[in-house]
């Protein structure tokens, strides 16, 4: 097995102009299923689509700085370049970042040799919204540019439990968002967006159908909610879904699912199977632009 993916080369890059696009986009997240989200948001950035805020949750959060600095090609070019170093993800990472995956390396040392433009990003006026689970209270906690350090808010969104030490935040003790929310197009209804676009990293039918929280109990025991949200997680989720496929057909939001299921695990090691994930959400979008802008124009 290669250890990079072999279309690194042929992945786009480049910037975008600035121009914000007005709507707010909804990003799942799903550790490297998010690959697909990639390629989702570097269509929409080569349009020159950015919108006028993002939210996304975990991964979702991940590719969301990217998208929101205008950085075309970065969340793949990391992911499909660096999935088998081990200050990446793994021991290693663990060691280091206190999370599987190697947040120290994605912050960090990524910016010497693929750079991210942090100064743009937080002048930009866009707005970036990073979800995080707030352990006290097994709610979300959604975290602006304005908190006190939006990258350690992003760290929180994508610590996943039991592979993560939880962040602190803005004096709240966080982990990764989907322990209460997956999709947040809420969120985007509750601030008053018209235009509201749903990203998954699932396909449309899929539901979940046993709960994750096992030895919750044990591990999280001084954060009993934070404990029944992670066990209400497969109710939760499957209740998103449906809500969203309800807005879609109602017109109220657009929503965006992989076309198939490639089986794609939470940490995939294959890289040409992740390289035809990536690939897959670029098409997808691609494929329905035409509509995304008719409903942006509706």
């Amino acid at each position: 097995m290669k250890n990079v993916y072999s279309g690194l080369a042929n992945l786009p890059h480049g910037r975008t102009s600035g121009k914000l696009t007005s709507g707010c986009i909804c990003l799942e997240g799903g550790a490297l299923r998010g690959i697909y989200t990639s390629g989702v948001l570097d269509y929409l950035m080569e349009q020159d689509m950015n919108f006028s805020c993002v939210i996304g949750v975990s991964a979702g959060a991940m590719n969301g700085l990217n998208y929101a600095a205008g950085h075309i090609g970065r969340s793949a070019r990391i992911n499909l370049s660096y999935r088998h170093y081990p200050r990446m993800v793994g021991l290693k990472a663990l060691v280091e970042s206190k999370s599987v995956f190697g947040f120290d390396f994605v912050f960090e040392d990524a910016k010497e040799f693929d750079p991210f433009d942090e100064v743009g990003f937080l002048a930009s006026p866009g707005r970036f919204v990073a979800v995080a689970t707030d352990l006290a209270t097994g709610k979300p906690a959604y975290f602006e540019k304005d908190c006190e350090d939006i990258f350690q808010a992003v760290r929180a969104s994508a610590s996943m439990p039991f592979v993560s030490k939880p962040v602190e935040v803005d004096g709240k003790t966080c982990l990764d968002g989907g322990g209460c929310v997956h999709i947040p197009y809420q969120w985007a209804l509750d601030q008053g967006y018209e235009k509201i676009i749903v990203i998954r990293t699932r396909p449309q039918e899929f539901r979940k159908s046993k709960s994750e929280a096992k030895g919750a109990d044990m591990v999280y025991k001084h954060y009993p909610e934070y404990v029944e949200a992670l066990k209400q997680v497969p109710e939760a989720y499957n209740r998103e879904c449906d809500e969203v496929e309800r807005l879609t057909k109602e017109g109220r939001i657009f929503s965006l699912c992989p076309s198939k299921d490639m089986g794609i695990k939470r940490l995939e090691s294959d890289m040409e199977k992740l390289g035809e994930w990536y690939y897959l959400g670029y098409h997808d979008m691609g494929d329905r632009f035409v509509e995304l802008k008719e409903y942006l124009g509706s």
